[in-house]
């Protein structure tokens, strides 16, 4: 029997690429969200993430009707994963981003715990490190951005970010549950590597992404392989590429753009300043989609 997964916002613009992506590893996939996602094989169910008593309900509905016909009740779920929110600021009054993505985590998390669910992975930002939303020019501390980094956003997506973190590692501490919570990066679909050029031309407009991306198909692999990674308790992880979203070697980008901040190890000649050793060396992951394979430059 396949593996249940509940994910909720899997219409989104990472979402829509993860879900696929998981249906493609043999997941059956329940796409909770306030738009159905139209893919093959992707069962959908319209719901909030900010009332409590929805997803209490969600976790404990069928996923279609064939999953009615053995009679054995609703099939145990076997993992959360939670992309839902507000996915940026300037789109929703400040109070409002933070309110549904602090507190439609908190009721995602909670509900998928007291049922019992023992792996969750929710969705943290490149945010929470304090450079892509601050006002202002703004220096990171050190580089390269590693998961350890005392993180300080001043915008209220990155702190509703922040408190998710925070929110997951409480949960994870009274029920002994996986919940695994990635910073993801800059995410970048397969038709957006026509930007690039432009980032070439004018590297300067990566500076607040830290010259981060991730590959949304790279994406569902490291959706993936948390989802098959057992026994980590709770953890953050970065979820970047290998190197950085300019063809500048990585020294030529702290010279230029972050001249006298630190930097804390040997760099690779163009190793991403968004630090992704963590899940290369934990999760096993290996990139397949580096920008070089569909840009020149």
């Amino acid at each position: 029997m396949a593996k249940r997964i509940l994910f909720t916002g899997g219409s989104g613009k990472a979402g829509r690429h993860v879900v696929p992506y998981l249906l493609g590893k043999g997941y059956r996939v329940l796409n909770v969200d306030l738009v159905p996602l139209d893919h093959p094989g992707v069962d959908n169910l319209v719901a909030d993430i900010t009332d409590s008593g929805e997803m209490f309900n969600a976790m404990t509905m069928y996923a279609g009707f064939d999953e009615m016909e053995p009679g054995t009740g609703v099939p145990k779920l076997d993992a959360v994963v939670h992309f839902a929110a507000i996915p940026r600021i300037l789109i929703r009054p400040d109070n409002e981003t933070f309110r549904v993505n602090a507190m439609g985590t908190y009721n995602v998390i909670e509900a998928a715990v007291k049922l019992g669910v023992r792996k969750i992975v929710v969705a943290s930002s490149e945010t929470t490190y304090g450079v892509c939303f601050s006002d202002g020019e703004t220096d990171p501390r050190a580089l390269p951005l590693e998961e350890e980094y005392d993180v300080d956003p001043m915008d209220s997506y990155g702190l509703s970010k922040v408190v998710n973190e925070v929110t997951a590692r409480s949960f994870q501490r009274r029920s002994g549950a996986d919940i695994y919570a990635l910073r993801i990066g800059n995410v970048i679909e397969p038709h957006e590597y026509e930007l690039f050029p432009g980032f070439f031309a004018d590297p300067k407009v990566r500076r607040r992404n830290t010259f981060c991306y991730i590959d949304a198909r790279d994406l569902g692999q490291i959706v993936h392989l948390c989802l098959e990674k057992d026994g980590l308790g709770f953890q953050v992880f970065n979820a970047g590429n290998d190197t950085n979203s300019v063809n500048l070697p990585t020294k030529e980008i702290v010279e230029r753009f972050y001249p006298g901040v630190p930097v804390t190890r040997e760099l690779g000649e163009f190793e991403a300043l968004y630090s992704n050793r963590k899940i290369r060396e934990v999760l096993g992951f290996r990139e397949e989609h580096d920008w070089r394979k569909y840009v020149k430059g």
